[in-house]
């Protein structure tokens, strides 16, 4: 067997364990998850190494279907860009379970915790691995039953267990699209691997290759919490914290993306496709940004910020930019969780608080969170040398480059209204004077080394990565590294671009100073909408609520007169007058059995009579 299968079977080993014997491991479960992560990671980099210093290979573990002409098997691809995935997974994985020791230490459900962010951690990379379309989309739904049970982990609370049905039932929605997509293909083309789906894309007509392209983005734009499927993710930040950094922020909801690179063979035979994506992710990136601009709970920014910088990496992709939308995909994956494992310290050390209106002053409580917080908000707001500066640059060169002018302006936009947002949370956050009650002030405390330990980790990979990886305004090492599975695409790389996302960053840096460090800042004040714009944003646009009139309370309406009317007045009615005509029947039949010898002996001379009647007749 190779070595690859050992990548995926580390985390499934732990969730297994931990699943079966939870009441035995208890409080000591982390020291069966961790480890498995960690195993997990330096295999990622083995196969990595193997695969950089020579070709990509395809491995089968065996068979899995074999039906008529159908025939399919589990089976690895691993080439360049499966095994920058890989190493993301499991090396943010690892952090993020090493840092749960701490943030959930105590909590009842512990074991079951680490069991299912293992079982996650093993879906996640048998999706990444998986070698044919078959494979990847019982992955695809195996990390959203994950994200079920994740969001929902604190299942008493109705908040928790809502969410995580909102969540399953949005991404349903998606994948059906993507199931869809997934049988169209194996109709025209007779197989699902992605070696011979991909030569033969050239095949299929511009129409065909156009609906299935359409149908797999459905199934990313609901994974990926794009437009219009988005609303499940903020409502996901009802899961613990160390959940939305690994789900949210670096793994999950980045198997949109590269499920669209992975497939670009296909979206590039329809051509129209690609542009959906683009202005799609176009429309998501500002559309999410505006939100954030408003809202008041630390993690709801940071939810609508993965928002939109995913629409910037399907932003890159829709316009050929690939190796940009990964590389974004790679950076964001640290800031990000960098991020989420900031806040979640902040509300460790405020005992559950998560309202940004209740803060402030911490950073002299929380040296360690507000040092690393305020790199990680650096890199998502583009500062420059930061690893966000260097993607973010790349997908703005690449729309100019590609002459999408209006996709250049809205990103550009997008932009300014991230480093506003970003700075706004670090302000009300760490600066200015405490605005929560003294009791809390007084107990607020930096978190323990197991959970600072990541910070400092994705705070260094924050700085150095765009540096490591090379500069890919110049032809990056990153580039030349997917240079194999990626075409190289049309950029602009004038310093204007550079030029303009310095403006943009310093204008939003400065805007956020102004309003919420420069002049004193009322709690009462924030959040409180003032126009009808800022109710608009504070509401989501009411999104939820358009949803809510237009589809929810409809099929609810419809479900209960079908239940009330239909399904009692005809279904229970066809049901019920079948039983009385039986029982009535029988009734009937039954005066016929009288228990007299007499009747049954008159009644076999009768039949008799009729018997030799019939004969005579003859």
């Amino acid at each position: 067997m190779s070595t690859v299968w050992l990548i995926p079977a580390f985390p499934l080993a732990g969730a297994l364990t931990n699943i079966f014997f939870g009441r035995s491991t208890g409080h000591r479960a982390h020291w069966i998850a961790v480890p498995a992560l960690g195993a997990s990671f330096l295999f990622a980099c083995a196969v990595a190494a193997r695969v950089w210093s020579g070709a990509p290979f395809t491995t089968t573990l065996g068979a899995w279907i074999v039906a008529g002409d159908f025939e399919t098997g589990i089976t690895a691809y691993v080439d360049n860009l499966s095994a920058v995935m890989l190493l993301v997974v499991t090396g943010v994985g690892f952090l993020i379970h090493l840092y749960s020791v701490g943030y959930m230490h105590g909590d009842p459900g512990y074991a079951r915790f680490f069991a299912y962010l293992n079982l996650f951690v093993f879906s996640m990379t048998m999706l990444v691995l998986a070698g044919n379309f078959l494979l990847l989309y019982v992955f695809w739904e195996a990390v959203g039953l994950c994200s079920y049970l994740l969001i929902g982990f604190w299942y008493t609370r109705d908040s928790a267990a809502n969410a995580g049905k909102k969540a399953f039932i949005v991404n349903r929605v998606g994948d059906f699209g993507f199931g869809l997509g997934v049988m169209w293909l194996w109709t025209e083309l007779g197989t699902l691997d992605y070696a011979a789906v991909f030569k033969g894309a050239a095949t299929l007509s511009p129409a065909t290759a156009t609906g299935i392209a359409l149908l797999l983005f459905m199934g990313a734009c609901g994974k990926s919490a794009q437009l219009p499927l988005h609303t499940w993710l903020p409502d996901a930040m009802e899961g613990p914290t160390p959940v939305s950094a690994l789900i949210h922020a670096a793994t999950m909801v980045t198997a949109g993306v590269y499920m669209v690179a992975r497939s670009h063979a296909l979206f590039e035979r329809s051509g129209s496709a690609l542009e959906v994506v683009a202005w799609v992710g176009t429309a998501t990136a500002v559309f999410a940004a505006t939100i954030g601009l408003v809202q008041t709970d630390i993690k709801r920014v940071l939810a609508y910020s993965t928002i939109s910088q995913l629409g910037y990496m399907f932003a890159a992709v829709g316009v050929g930019a690939y190796v940009a939308g990964i590389f974004h995909l790679v950076t964001h994956a640290f800031f990000k969780a960098l991020l989420f494992l900031g806040a979640g310290s902040v509300i460790h050390g405020l005992h559950g608080e998560q309202d940004l209106r209740k803060m402030g002053g911490l950073a002299s409580k929380m040296p360690i969170t507000a040092t690393t917080m305020w790199i990680g908000g650096l890199g998502l707001a583009g500062a420059p040398l930061l690893a966000g500066f260097f993607s973010k640059d790349e997908i703005l060169g690449a729309a100019l480059g590609t002459e999408h002018l209006g996709i250049f302006t809205l990103l550009l936009a997008g932009a300014f209204m991230t480093a506003f947002y970003t700075f706004r949370l670090l302000f009300l956050a760490f600066s200015g004077a405490p605005r929560m009650p003294r009791d809390v002030l007084q107990q607020a405390h930096e978190s323990p080394w197991v959970m600072t330990g990541p910070l400092l980790m994705l705070s260094v990979l924050t700085v150095v990565a765009g540096f490591a990886l090379g500069l890919p305004l110049d032809g990056s090492r990153f580039a030349h590294l997917l240079a194999s599975v990626f075409h190289p695409h049309e950029g602009e790389h004038a310093s204007v671009v550079v030029l303009l996302s310095l403006v943009v960053f310093g204008a939003g840096g400065l805007l956020a100073f102004y309003m919420y460090r420069q002049s004193a800042v009322k709690p009462e004040a924030i959040g409180q909408p003032r126009t009808w714009v800022h109710a608009l944003l504070l509401n989501a646009w009411y999104v939820d609520w358009i949803y809510d009139r237009l589809i929810v309370q409809p099929i609810y309406v419809l479900s209960v007169a079908l239940a009330q009317v239909f399904d009692v007045g005809v279904i229970d009615g066809i049901v019920n007058g079948l039983g009385r005509a039986v029982s009535a029947w029988g009734a009937g039949l039954r005066r016929l059995q009288t228990g007299y010898v007499v009747n049954y002996a008159l009644t076999m001379l009768a039949g008799a009579v009729v018997v030799v009647a019939f004969f005579l007749a003859r």
